[in-house]
Formats: C-alpha cells, sequence, structure tokens
C-alpha cells in the first residue's frame, strides 16, 4: 500500500521539493519491489524443475498443459471484479509468459504450428505456449501429424475449425489415417489486415492470400479490390513474402507477418463479420485426463443404407448427451461415401460417453475417438466453440 504523503498526487503542487522527494521515494519502492518479484520468480522456477523431477520420477509426463492452464484460470480469478489497473488478459499473459519460461528449465518443450512465422498459426502457437519452447514450422498440416506420431516434436498445434468458414478440411482429413491425439483446444481471435507497401488502393493490381482468409474478406475485396486479381497461396506470411516483392501486391495476413516483412498495414479487421474465431487443437501422442470439463471429438461413417445416420446420432441421445458440433466429410476409401465429425461433452472415460462409444461401435463401419481434452477456457469474444459447418479456417 502506497502512503498518501509518498503520493505525488496527494502532494502540494505548489512544492517542488516536496513532490521531488515523494517521486524518489517511490521509485525506490518501485526498485523494491523488482528485487522480490525477481526472488519470487528464482524461487518458482526451482520449484518448477522439482516439480518437473518428481514427475519424471514417477513416470508421468514432465509438462502438463493442463495443469498450466488450470493456474492461470486460477490467477485470472483472482483478480477482483471491477480492478481495473491491469487487464485480465495483460495479467494472463504475464503469467504465461513466466510459465512458459520455468517449464522448459528441465525439460525442452518443442511445438509445431503451420508456417512460416508470422501466420495465425504461429500466434496461436504462441498465445498457447508463451515463449519459452522451441518452435518449429511446417508448410503443411499432415505433416504435424506425422511428427507428433513419431515423437519428433512434443506437440503440434493446427487450425480446427472458423466461426466463418467452418472446418478446416486439412486438419479433418488427416485425423482419417493419424493416431495423434487432441489434447487441448483454444479460440484466436483473427483479424485480417490489408498489408502491403503505401498505394493507392485503386492502383493494387494483385491480392496474395491464402484461401480461406480470401474467403472470409468477400465483401471487402469487392467493395476495394474487385479490380485486381487474387492470388491464392500456400498460408499469410507467404501472401505476406510476395507483396514485399511486389509494389503494386498487397496481401490479406496478420499484424506479426506485416511486421516481419516491413509492410504497413493498409486496412485493419476487414473481415465480413466482426467476430471471427478459429478454433485451434493441440496434439500430443495421448490426450488428457478427465477435469470434469471436457469435451470429446469422434469421427465415425455409416452403412450406405436408410436411417443409418438417424441410428448412429440416437446413441449419444439414449445417453443423455449434447452434441456441440457434427459436420460430415467425404471419406477417403469409397466414391460418396461420407464420414462424420462430432464434439460431445464429456470425457470419453465418462461412463456414459464410453457407453455412447461403445453403442456407436455396434451401428457404425467405422469410429474412431479423436482425443477427450479439457473445453477451452480462453474463449474469444466471450463465448465457447460454436456448433458450425463449412470446410476452412485461417491458417
Amino acid at each position: 500500500m502506497i502512503d498518501d504523503e509518498a503520493n505525488p498526487r496527494m502532494t502540494d503542487s505548489n512544492d517542488p521539493q516536496r513532490a521531488s522527494e515523494s517521486l524518489r521515494h517511490l521509485v525506490s519502492k518501485l526498485d523494491s519491489l523488482d528485487e522480490q518479484f525477481l526472488k519470487l520468480l528464482l524461487e518458482r522456477a526451482e520449484i518448477s524443475a522439482q516439480i518437473a523431477r518428481a514427475r519424471r520420477r514417477l513416470e508421468l509426463p514432465e509438462y502438463d498443459p493442463e495443469r498450466e492452464e488450470q493456474a492461470l484460470a486460477r490467477i485470472e480469478a483472482l483478480l477482483k471484479s471491477g480492478d481495473t489497473r491491469l487487464e485480465r488478459s495483460s495479467v494472463r499473459n504475464i503469467f504465461r509468459e513466466v510459465q512458459s519460461a520455468c517449464a522448459v528449465l528441465e525439460t525442452p518443450i518443442s511445438v509445431g504450428y503451420l508456417g512460416p512465422p508470422g501466420t495465425f498459426s504461429h500466434l496461436a502457437a504462441r498465445e498457447a505456449f508463451g515463449l519459452g519452447p522451441t518452435y518449429i514450422d511446417f508448410s503443411a498440416i499432415a505433416p504435424i501429424f506425422t511428427a507428433v506420431e513419431r515423437g519428433q516434436i512434443d506437440f503440434g498445434v493446427v487450425p480446427f475449425e472458423n466461426s466463418t468458414e467452418g472446418g478446416v478440411t486439412f486438419t479433418h482429413d488427416s485425423f482419417l489415417t493419424s493416431d495423434a491425439k487432441i489434447r487441448g483446444e483454444f479460440l484466436l481471435d483473427v483479424s485480417v489486415c490489408l498489408v502491403g507497401h503505401s498505394i493507392d488502393l485503386s492502383k493494387v493490381e494483385r491480392v496474395y492470400s491464402h484461401p480461406q482468409p480470401i474467403a472470409q474478406c468477400r465483401s471487402f475485396i469487392g467493395q476495394h479490390l474487385a479490380h485486381a486479381q487474387v492470388v491464392s497461396m500456400p498460408s499469410t506470411t507467404a501472401a505476406a513474402q510476395q507483396a514485399a516483392k511486389d509494389p503494386t501486391g498487397v496481401a490479406l495476413a496478420s499484424h506479426l507477418a506485416a511486421e516481419l516483412h516491413g509492410l504497413e498495414i493498409l486496412a485493419d479487421t476487414i473481415q465480413d463479420l466482426a467476430v471471427n474465431v478459429t478454433r485451434f487443437v493441440l496434439l500430443a501422442k495421448q490426450d488428457a485426463t478427465p477435469t470434469g470439463r471436457d469435451r470429446t471429438s469422434l469421427v465415425f461413417s455409416t452403412p450406405d443404407e436408410r436411417g443409418a445416420l438417424l441410428e448412429a446420432l440416437r446413441v449419444f441421445y439414449a445417453a443423455g448427451l449434447n452434441l456441440s458440433r457434427i459436420e460430415s466429410r467425404p471419406g477417403r476409401e469409397k466414391l460418396w461415401e461420407y464420414v462424420f465429425f462430432v464434439d460431445v461433452d464429456g470425457h470419453r472415460a465418462d461412463p456414459a460417453v464410453a457407453e455412447a462409444i461403445d453403442a456407436l461401435r455396434r451401428v457404425s463401419r467405422m469410429v474412431r475417438v479423436l482425443g477427450s481434452y479439457p473445453q477451452a477456457r480462453n474463449s474469444a469474444a466471450g463465448a465457447e466453440p460454436p456448433s458450425l459447418g463449412g470446410n476452412s479456417a485461417s491458417p
């Protein structure tokens, strides 16, 4: 608590000497707090290392993302309602970076994402893990699954669905052939920017981006860039790289991509819908243990006969379970055969969910459990992941 006489706002503004002494006192207190903060940080780092060593002796994973997220939620809950001295998001970011720095002291962590650096997937990975891990960018989504399966990386971060454009085709297709599991989920507000060199929009000849941001910004393109050629790129960062080399080209990309490639923000938040959220999933060799606030993702296919899908969905209704999402995709084995991705509230270890999965296996041609994991706490725009359909999202 700062004493009133030490607070410059409470001193006599007509007494410069007293105000100067008060300021020196406050600076001294701040320096003292910084020293205490550093000592606590070092103590926390040592305890984190001890916990990692204890988990190793017990043959448990040394890094536990669920525990880290629970700790962040606890810290956020300690903030008093209406206390505006620090934004809740700022407090979360500070403690996430503390966690991140401590987590890698005993065990290096590697995280793969759809690159190159500056993509929305890169932003999502940093949002989830902080700056501590080693980040490895991949040129496509499927190799991230393979790297997780082979133990070449500890975790993978891939886009799963978008509130505007729906499910991510390449991610869904990879789940059909991979044993990688969903360990967690988190949401990222996606703000698409128009980036490039300083140029009048009427003189733009080419617009570069990944197909999904292009789809998310149809109205803006139609109103301001209808005269320009739209060029599809592998990622938003690749689009920014191309725009950096093209004096009459622009890109749809992130703030970070613009910063990395020396481009200006020509227009901000240009997506058609103001709320544009992408749901990312965390891949690992194993999914998460039950937390009491879980979600299970499945994919299944049904026989090609009347009422087969209804029979499959009925098992969830009979078990009293809520399906928060269902989406169909063409299968990989037979022409005109479809598979169905569903999210169900609960953990695969919960009796009701386990019984429903067993019943689903009896009426389906194929059932694959993609993973059980805690439902996202960092809900963008104050909402949980919605039920969505479609075919793509921002990479």
